[in-house]
C-alpha cells in the first residue's frame, strides 16, 4: 500500500474514532497524530485502535498517541520481560562460541551493556536475577527514546566467532533469532564500530544513556 493510501486511510480511521468519542479533530491535530504514528502499518492501527475502544479501563477516552503506540507495541516492562524471555531461549539453542542476531537492536544494545553475549551465556544462575534486571532496566530506557537509540552492533559476536576472526580463520554467518526479515534488517542497520556505554544508573537523568568513545551519539 502506497504512503498516499495509508494517509488516507489513516484519516477515515481517526476520523471515525474522533465521530464516536464526539471529538472535533483539526487538519493540525489529525497531522499530529499522522506524524506520531506513519512508522506503523495502518492495519495496525486500525487493531491497535479496536483494541483501545474495547479496553475497559481506557476505552472510554479518546486515545493519545501514546495509547495507540501502546496497544501496538505493548508497555515497555511487557516488552522487556518478553524479550528478555526471548534472550534466555537463545542462550540455550545458541550459546556463547556462536554470533547471534536478534531481531530487535535494543535487545543488541541492552545485551552489550551486559558485557556481551558470551558472558551473558556464561553467567551463573544465581547472577540471572540481577542481570535480568539490568537488561530490562536498560531496555526499557532506549525503548523510551523511541527512534532516537544510539548506534546499535549489526551482531552479538560469538566466543568461537571472535577467536576466529582474530586468528585469521573463516567465521560462520551469525544466527538470526526472531522475526527473520527484522532480524536481517537490524543486521544490515548495524554498526562494527565499538561502543562503551555508560550504565543507566550512573548518570544524571540529563545525560541517560549518553555513549562515550568514538561511535557516541
Amino acid at each position: 500500500m502506497t504512503q498516499a493510501r495509508s494517509s488516507v486511510r489513516f484519516a477515515r480511521a481517526l476520523a471515525a474514532l474522533a465521530e464516536y468519542y464526539v471529538r472535533d479533530l483539526s487538519e493540525g491535530v489529525i497531522a499530529l497524530y499522522w506524524q506520531g504514528l506513519s512508522k506503523y502499518p495502518v492495519e495496525d492501527i486500525e487493531a491497535a485502535i479496536m483494541r483501545h475502544l474495547q479496553n475497559p479501563d481506557s476505552g472510554q477516552w479518546m486515545p493519545k498517541i501514546a495509547d495507540i503506540v501502546r496497544m501496538i507495541e505493548g508497555t515497555t516492562q511487557s516488552a522487556a520481560a518478553l524479550a528478555w524471555a526471548k534472550v534466555m531461549r537463545a542462550v540455550g539453542a545458541v550459546g556463547m562460541h556462536q554470533s547471534i542476531v536478534f531481531d530487535d537492536p535494543v535487545i543488541h544494545l541492552a545485551i552489550d551493556d551486559l558485557g556481551g553475549w558470551p558472558k551473558l551465556c556464561q553467567c551463573r544462575d544465581d547472577e540471572l536475577p540481577f542481570l535480568q534486571k539490568r537488561f530490562e532496566t536498560n531496555f526499557r530506557a532506549y525503548k523510551t527514546r523511541g527512534d532516537d537509540i544510539p548506534p546499535h552492533p549489526r551482531y552479538l559476536c560469538g566466543l568461537s566467532d571472535g577467536e576466529n576472526r582474530i586468528a585469521g580463520f573463516p567465521v560462520d554467518p551469525p544466527r538470526l533469532v526472531g522475526d527473520l526479515q527484522k532480524a536481517k534488517q537490524v543486521f544490515s542497520g548495524g554498526s562494527d564500530a565499538s561502543r562503551l556505554a555508560v550504565h543507566v544508573s550512573e548518570v544524571p537523568a540529563s545525560t541517560l544513556l549518553r555513549l562515550v568513545g568514538k561511535s557516541a551519539a
